[in-house]
């Protein structure tokens, strides 16, 4: 997915400066208890599903958008289990970034998991005992929906 035009547009006003944005992250797990995860286009890295919100997206509607976008398959967003503001990055292009992410456990309702944009490489369903290598920030995040079940539902 191309970044989003309303980034766009603040680049042209801003340039490179940090730009501080609204993400989501989605630990998505199926019936059986495995994880969903992409290989990123970009670095190579397998990683939880994640994106940009609209303005305006109400936060899991927009995670549940961008799970389908990127891999074809459908969520039911159960629990957020983590806020944070993620350290600063910087991309290729000299872009500068500081996300604050929602990260909510998923469960998966529909769908085939597949390629769904220019932003994976792959993308798959993964048992707990064998990852492939995580960001560190994402394995803590997996780890958080794992052992905290209890969270309020959102609908």
């Amino acid at each position: 997915m191309p970044t989003p035009d309303f980034v766009v547009e603040l680049r042209q006003k801003i340039g490179n400066d940090l730009l501080w944005l609204p993400g989501a992250i989605g630990v998505v797990f199926d019936a059986d208890g495995r994880v969903l995860l992409g290989k990123r286009s970009d670095n190579g890295k397998w990683t939880l599903i994640s994106g940009m919100l609209e303005p305006g997206e109400q936060p899991a509607q927009g995670l549940a958008r961008e799970v389908l976008e990127e891999t074809g398959v459908s969520v039911e967003v159960e629990t957020l289990i983590d806020v944070r503001a993620d350290r600063p990055v910087e991309f290729g292009n000299g872009d500068k970034v500081q996300f604050l992410s929602l990260t909510f456990r998923c469960r998966a309702v529909g769908g085939r998991a597949q390629v769904g944009d220019d932003e994976s490489v792959e993308v798959g369903w993964f048992w707990m005992d064998e990852l492939p290598d995580l960001p560190p920030h994402h394995l803590d995040r997996l780890q958080i929906a794992v052992e905290n079940e209890s969270w309020a539902r959102f609908r």
